[in-house]
């Protein structure tokens, strides 16, 4: 998987690429591994490939500061090395993710322990990695194609936009789900039965957000954070969320926000007043419950399917960090 045994020191790599061992060792630092002595053997030409691929992103002038020349002339080295830090994030749960699914498959299938399933799945993970590399290379270049043909469908009919450092510029609709009391229910289940109930869930939420054309920000053990670039759309999706999850082939009692604004996105992950008021809205619903501010409300009530839902002024609450609040309530009609 690395092109062969290591042979090079990261110095040498750093020569190889034609940059300073300071931006090879930050490259390697980005990527989400522990620092190793520059002269230690670690490294194959590939590493070489690797940090010369990012060399060729780095604008040659750069001096810390936004380049005037980027992106024609390459980007600041502060925002590749953000980028490898969010792709070397992605790739660490991936890969963490796909020996996990290969380990449970082959203790099941072969009725293995944990020891050998492993044992068993190291000895025979090189048959599938190049599929495994093809198809990684096939889904980025769909969701790339599939991101690219949002934001010129979303920027083609904007004007021109205040700017500032604290605009938050992305107007989008999202929200929270998670299972009530999980954590009681939790402790009276054995494993299987705790990884069972967190895969439907994790599984049916996934199905649901993305055959609806919203997407799934993260997922966070017993939550999942959707989010859509429309409130229409969000709306579709929370309540079918709810229903679906509540009436699965494991019931679970959930519940769930929805709020529309201004957020601003970072390592694929969003931020903002918008995501924290979701974030309380949530924990003040009951089980089967979809929380929104009144804004968010009105724009659904207003909209082009309000006769598919009903929505309701909920009583006061204290949310915590942000005071006295008044949920308003959204269900299908």
């Amino acid at each position: 998987m690395l092109g062969g045994q290591p042979t090079l020191t990261l110095r040498q790599v750093a020569h190889g690429a034609g940059t300073s061992t300071d931006i090879a060792r930050r490259f390697w630092r980005a990527m989400g591994f522990a620092d190793v002595d520059p002269d230690d053997v670690r490294f194959t030409q590939r590493d070489v490939d690797a940090l010369c691929g990012v060399a060729d992103l780095i604008d040659d002038n750069d001096d810390g500061l936004p380049s005037p020349s980027a992106p024609g002339g390459g980007l600041a080295a502060s925002s590749v090395f953000e980028m490898l830090r969010a792709q070397s994030y992605t790739m660490d749960r991936l890969v963490l993710w796909q020996l996990e699914t290969f380990v449970a498959d082959v203790a099941q299938r072969l009725q293995l322990d944990d020891t050998a399933a492993r044992l068993v799945v190291l000895d025979h993970i090189d048959e599938v990695s190049a599929s495994l590399r093809a198809q990684l290379d096939y889904v980025w270049s769909r969701h790339l194609a599939a991101l690219l043909s949002r934001t010129d469908a979303e920027v083609a009919d904007r004007g021109r936009e205040d700017a500032g450092p604290d605009l938050y510029p992305l107007t989008r609709s999202l929200g929270f789900v998670d299972i009530v009391a999980f954590t009681q229910r939790a402790q009276t289940m054995g494993r299987l039965q705790l990884e069972s109930m967190l895969n439907d869930f994790e599984t049916t939420a996934r199905n649901v957000v993305t055959s609806r054309g919203a997407r799934v920000v993260k997922t966070i053990g017993d939550a999942v954070m959707y989010i859509a670039d429309d409130v229409v759309t969000a709306a579709d999706v929370v309540t079918a969320l709810v229903r679906e999850l509540q009436s699965g082939p494991v019931p679970m009692h959930v519940r769930a926000s929805l709020v529309q604004g201004r957020v601003v996105s970072r390592s694929g992950d969003v931020f903002g007043p918008t995501v924290n008021l979701a974030s309380r809205l949530v924990d003040t619903a009951e089980p089967g419950g979809i929380r929104m501010d009144e804004a968010t409300a009105r724009a659904i009530m207003n909209g082009p399917d309000a006769a598919r839902y009903r929505v309701s002024e909920c009583k006061e609450v204290v949310a915590k960090g942000l005071g006295n609040i008044v949920p308003w309530a959204l269900e299908e009609a």
